[in-house]
């Protein structure tokens, strides 16, 4: 073989596996650097994916409600999380959804409402786990408390996501 052949190919490789060390060594805030550097994209069919559809939640910075003497809970205490997941095999985007209890005072939490407008799913949502009673109004758990440190968590599918807030609930 030829030298200089040789020595790009060992140049390239040596290159390859350093990058790669950085990127490990370094992965970045929630271990996405190295996705976003390589800007990954898998291609499936006629459906082509991109690895970052695995960054599932996006927080929130929660801030101390303020409360009532006496008052046990809020609707503050509350936290909704959502994000894009893989889509379904019809290409039809899908999200995740988790719904937190985050009271301080050790309290559950039941007769949890979502204000979520028309929402619909084309997966199948278990309706213990969440249902649109009328427009705008979603129960959460069947209404029944979720514990403190609690989370209910489920996928739907439609061409958008939902935006999804607390309109009201019960503290037990």
């Amino acid at each position: 073989m030829n030298r200089r052949f040789l020595l790009v190919l060992l140049s390239s490789v040596s290159t390859a596996v350093l990058f790669l060390f950085l990127i490990v060594l370094f992965p970045g805030e929630s271990g996405s650097f190295g996705l976003k550097l390589m800007g990954l994209r898998i291609k499936q069919g006629n459906n082509t994916f991109s690895a970052l559809h695995r960054k599932l939640l996006h927080g929130t910075k929660m801030k101390e409600p303020n409360r009532l003497p006496g008052e046990k809970c809020t609707k503050a205490d509350i936290v909704i999380n959502q994000g894009a997941t893989r889509p379904l095999p019809t290409g039809i985007p899908t999200y995740t959804v988790e719904i937190m209890n985050i009271c301080v005072t050790g309290c559950d939490i039941s007769g949890i409402h979502l204000n979520c407008g028309w929402f619909s799913s084309a997966r199948l949502i278990n309706p213990k786990t969440f249902r649109r009673l009328h427009y705008n109004d979603c129960l959460v758990n069947d209404g029944k408390p979720l514990i403190n440190g609690g989370t209910v968590s489920f996928q739907y599918a439609n061409t958008f996501l939902y935006p999804l807030s607390v309109s009201r609930v019960i503290c037990s």
